[in-house]
């Protein structure tokens, strides 16, 4: 976390509803010049990391009373990047504990002979003492997907759609990861899971999230069904 220079300590201090900071160096610019400062510098700060995968983010839809989408979905997507996510605890204990403004984050990590190499960055909002930044910061390499519909009926008279979807996810690594599968669900309000090869959690109106074990340098299958009714 941090840059490739040194920087003095910030401090901060409480004013109103905001936090002013102090970053104890003057910076010189040219005319019509941006510069980026280093804000914080910090190491031995540990993550947890997490895959996700959302094959369907891109036909997401807002709904509306009586809305219904009776459009058949594209057969098969291409291999879909696996997204990297990590959640940091901004507490001293984690060697930070400091009101963190919005910003640019970017994360380093030391390989087996020493090195430090970047291994992310995102743009993160500001967060308090003692709560959780969360970022994705970039795609994963040896971790990735492709979602295929294979099966979709339309019953115009009866109001019910169904339809069918498989999910194969495949990992090189060299140890197993859990990848959580995001399932938007973008054709009416009224939505039920009817089959499901592994367990999922209902995270809002519109949203199921699969959690899928994939073996190391193996493949797993996720396939669910889901009937509309409006």
């Amino acid at each position: 976390m941090g840059g490739a220079a040194p920087a003095d300590t910030v401090t901060q201090k409480e004013f109103d509803d905001f936090h002013l900071y102090d970053i104890h160096r003057t910076v010189s610019l040219q005319n019509h010049e941006t510069k980026q400062l280093q804000f914080l510098d910090a190491t031995g700060v540990t993550l947890q990391r997490s895959y996700e995968f959302n094959g369907n983010e891109a036909t997401r839809q807002g709904f509306y009373p009586g809305y219904h989408d009776t459009n058949s979905s594209p057969g098969t997507t291409a291999v879909t990047h696996v997204s990297v996510r990590e959640e940091i605890k901004n507490s001293t204990a984690n060697h930070l504990g400091m009101p963190l403004p919005s910003g640019r984050l970017r994360l380093y990590r030391r390989e087996d002979s020493g090195q430090m190499q970047f291994v992310g960055e995102s743009m993160v909002q500001h967060t308090p003492v003692e709560q959780t930044i969360t970022m994705v910061s970039g795609n994963a390499f040896d971790v990735t997907a492709t979602r295929k519909q294979t099966d979709f009926h339309v019953d115009n008279a009866g109001h019910v759609i169904t339809e069918s979807f498989e999910i194969k996810i495949s990992n090189q690594k060299a140890q197993a990861v859990t990848v959580n599968d995001v399932e938007h669900m973008n054709r009416c309000q009224n939505w039920e899971i009817t089959q499901k090869s592994t367990e999922f959690k209902k995270t809002d109106s519109a949203t199921a999230e699969f959690p899928v074990v994939v073996p190391a340098k193996g493949e797993t299958t996720l396939s669910y069904s889901v009937r509309y009714t409006w």
